[in-house]
């Protein structure tokens, strides 16, 4: 169908719904010279008179009458079908895409989970944990978070998190075979277990800085995974030493099952951020969850 029969048509429902031309032009915001025009139109189009009119009244004739009988449940499922497209933008429901690191779903999705589904029932979360560096626009997703040094420029990036830290951990049992690393250049001749992004095949680069001096270090692998909780568990047997998140091993540090070295030397690198593409209409299931997340930073002590 094209453009203008469509058109045709949204004219003579309503015209017919109001039994005026002149309430029906307001309605659709034209004249209701223009109007009787459309429905001449489609008269002429369709061969048959749609409309019986006077100066005082319009009514459908039996053929109209038909048409508009017919018309009805089409136009009904249309309009309810922008309704509901509106009440997208309008009301919190429908799905959220987020992309996001399994640290920060521990970290930051997990304490508010439990709130935010209490709050928005209507709205269900797509959580993709995924360490890798995805494009979050090429791969459909509404949001993502990230360090705040891998954002893109062009994207609205909120902090959700203070400053990250990597610790370099090994087990008690590695270092009673082998003496602590006092240098970040004393790593090559140690065992180390190191994260590979699948999707390029690259590793993840150990670099240390002691705010006078920056060295990235080539290291003798014992293994390499795309898992940060099999680097870990990798570290807590002894395999060897294992470069990840101050905050996801601090727990086995503190318990004495993993030790930590070279502390001086990792610095502060940019916390969590949730970002997203700047859009002209923003679905409101997102808006919803992009406010949650910002009162629940700001309540935070």
């Amino acid at each position: 169908m094209k453009g203008s029969e469509f058109a045709e048509l949204t004219a003579f429902m309503a015209v017919t719904r109001e039994r005026s031309f002149r309430r029906a032009a307001q309605t659709l915001g034209v004249t209701p010279s223009a109007l009787s025009h459309t429905i001449r139109s489609l008269e002429e189009r369709l061969g048959a008179r749609l409309l019986n009119r006077t100066t005082r009244s319009v009514a459908p004739t039996q053929a109209g009458q038909a048409l508009f009988d017919r018309l009805g449940p089409a136009f009904g499922d249309i309009e309810g079908a922008v309704r509901d497209v509106g009440a997208f933008q309008t009301q919190p429901r429908g799905n959220v895409r987020i992309n996001l690191p399994r640290l920060a779903a521990h970290s930051v999705i997990t304490p508010i989970l439990a709130n935010f589904t209490a709050a928005f029932p209507d709205i269900q979360l797509d959580l993709m944990i995924d360490d890798n560096l995805t494009d979050v626009v090429a791969k459909g997703f509404d949001a993502g978070i990230r360090s705040g040094e891998l954002v893109a420029q062009d994207m609205i990036a909120l902090k959700l998190t203070p400053d990250l830290r990597m610790a370099v951990v090994g087990s008690a049992a590695y270092f009673a075979k082998t003496a602590q690393p006092a240098h970040p250049a004393d790593l090559k001749s140690h065992v180390c277990v190191n994260y590979r992004w699948n999707e390029t095949g690259a590793l993840f680069p150990w670099h240390f800085d002691n705010g006078q001096q920056q060295i990235d270090v080539q290291l003798k692998q014992a293994m390499t995974v795309n898992d940060i909780d099999f680097l870990c568990d990798a570290a807590l047997q002894g395999i060897g030493l294992a470069l990840l998140p101050e905050s996801f091993v601090q727990p086995h540090i503190d318990d004495g099952r993993l030790i930590r070295v070279l502390d001086d030397w990792c610095k502060p690198f940019a916390g969590f951020y949730l970002y997203y593409p700047n859009r002209t209409h923003m679905p409101a299931a997102l808006r919803a969850f992009i406010d949650f997340i910002k009162s629940s930073r700001a309540s935070r002590p």
